[in-house]
């Protein structure tokens, strides 16, 4: 990409004119976002900046006063505590699509050593970074700058450390050295924690504790970790663009810097990170499975002036190494009053349509599953 040494970028005409040219110019440094602002811009490239009417929807339209709901999992193996937990669950995920969760048993060292972990990498010598860059999917732990950069309409402020977590266990010697203890660790207690959620989801749907379990609901998925820089002009862009995730459940640490916003009635509310607390959300298949009862909830991650903002979502997306696995409404939830809302769906076909689309795309894959 043509920067100046003061950091000034090119023409926005020969930008605008060249912007697949200039993806890939700066796709070809490897070194992501930090590579820019490292080499001290002071105005963001054109590829990142929102397209007019996105940013003219921007201002005022968050809620700064609505508070997330909060689940203590506290004594969750107690008769009555655990009903009361799981009534919690079902409300937050029938009118929210997503809660926060403290007392959840993974200690807050492993947490912070994720985080810290997450940070080393992207603050590690560049050319040692660059070692894991890559664009192929089938590759189990990459790192690069938005997965659909070639096909939003605007880049996303931030690099991202991919791994995926199949059913077999990840082979230590794929992490990255600097952050390798850390996951392994994090990715134990996660996934503990997925399993106990699918039993509380579970129960708040009126099943058997271990019915989404026994869907392989939590069998497979991706640890996603992002790294956002500072942003010299944070109003021009985001960290993540508004989306849904495809899969079944999200579960999300963050470091002490705010920028998650999720959409509720139709407006942005802030998720104030708290010490310890993880943050979970209802995905697309989610909502699928309990015929819409509980809601996959739409957010986003706004650019900020200070930074690193760091975060690391876990994405339960069922067993995507089983090509013949299909998903669709459970029977128990559908009656004649309440039919199925959705069609079966295959569940590598629907992964597939999700990332061969952009995170900004208006048509959500769920449209095309529907009768």
């Amino acid at each position: 990409m043509s920067f100046s040494n003061t950091g000034e970028m090119a023409s926005p005409t020969s930008v605008y004119n060249n912007r697949t040219e200039e993806l890939k110019a700066f796709d070809d440094t490897k070194a992501g976002v930090k590579g820019l602002v490292d080499a001290g811009i002071v105005s963001i490239p054109k590829i990142f900046v929102l397209p007019p009417e996105e940013l003219a929807e921007e201002p005022n339209s968050c809620q700064k006063n609505i508070e997330a709901p909060i689940i203590d999992l506290n004594n969750i193996e107690e008769g009555s505590r655990r009903k009361e937990i799981v009534d919690d669950v079902r409300i937050a995920s029938e009118k929210w699509g997503f809660f926060l969760v403290i007392n959840h048993g993974i200690p807050l060292s492993v947490l912070d050593e994720m985080i810290d972990g997450v940070r080393m990498f992207n603050e590690q010598d560049v050319e040692v970074k660059k070692e894991v860059y890559s664009r192929d999917t089938r590759k189990k732990v990459r790192f690069n700058t938005n997965y659909d950069l070639y096909k939003s309409r605007a880049a996303d402020w931030r690099d991202t450390l991919t791994i995926s977590l199949l059913a077999v266990d990840l082979d230590p010697e794929l992490l990255p050295v600097v952050c390798r203890k850390s996951t392994l660790e994090y990715v134990k207690h996660i996934r503990k924690l997925g399993d106990t959620l699918f039993e509380l989801l579970s129960e708040a749907l009126g099943l058997q504790a271990d019915y989404l379990g026994s869907m392989e609901c939590a069998k497979e998925g991706t640890l996603v970790c992002h790294y956002y820089p500072a942003c010299p002009q944070p109003k021009l862009t985001l960290g993540v663009s508004r989306h849904a995730d495809p899969g079944f459940l999200t579960l999300l640490i963050q470091n002490e810097i705010s920028g998650l916003q999720v959409l509720h009635e139709d407006q942005w509310f802030d998720v104030h990170p708290i010490q310890g607390g993880l943050v979970v959300n209802i995905g697309d298949l989610l909502q699928i499975v309990s015929n819409e009862r509980f809601k996959s909830v739409e957010h986003r991650v706004i650019a900020n002036h200070v930074g690193p903002r760091i975060s690391a979502p876990c994405f339960f997306a069922g067993p995507l190494s089983m090509p013949e696995k299909t998903y669709s409404p459970i029977q128990e939830l559908t009656s004649e009053a309440n039919p199925p809302r959705y069609k079966e769906i295959p569940l590598r076909e629907y992964v597939a349509r999700f990332y061969s689309s952009s995170l900004d795309d208006e048509k959500s894959p769920l449209d095309y599953y529907k009768p």
